[in-house]
This record gives structure tokens, sequence and C-alpha cells, in this order.
């Protein structure tokens, strides 16, 4: 198995538009979808949420709370004037223009 490495910019844009795309997820599941791993990659959430990208929500499961994410309006925003552009001008994934 091959692992790729990704600049901090692709993490980054990787997040926006998955959550963009399905709303809101647990971090388990944004972290996994991602192929991030919260320890290397909690400090790009943080900073994602400090300017206003995504935001940290608590919602409560009976006697537990589950952190949660969501993108933001302006992250909205961004992903649609700036990464979804980008992504079809420049694909990653084997969507390579002749």
């Amino acid at each position: 198995m091959t692992h790729e490495y990704r600049d901090r910019i692709y993490i980054r844009k990787d997040i926006i538009l998955k959550l963009t795309e399905v709303g809101e997820l647990n971090q388990t599941k944004l972290l996994s979808y991602c192929g991030l791993n919260i320890v290397k990659h909690k400090e790009i959430l943080d900073d994602l949420e400090a300017k206003g990208f995504i935001e940290k929500f608590a919602e409560e499961w009976g006697s537990k709370s589950v952190t949660k994410y969501r993108v933001t309006e302006k992250g909205r925003q961004f992903s649609k004037m700036i990464l979804e552009p980008y992504e079809e001008m420049f694909p990653r994934r084997g969507n390579k223009v002749s």
C-alpha cells in the first residue's frame, strides 16, 4: 500500500469539501473520511474553526457528548467560489484531461 503525502492546503480543502458535501459529521467520521489522524491533524481543525470556515459543536447522546463539525456560511462560500472550481481545474484523482 502506497501512502500519498498531502500538503496541508489539500487537507484543509478536503475537510471543507467533505463538510460541504455531507452537512455535518462527528469528529471521528470526519477524520476517517478525510484520512486524517486526530493527534497529527487536530491543529488543522482548530485553525479552520478559528478562521471561521468550520464550526465545532457538541451533541448530547444520553450521558455522553459527541463533538461534531459543520461548514459555516463563510466556508460554504469559499468552497463554492474557490475550492470547487479549483478541484475541477486541477483534479487529483485520475480525472486527467488529455
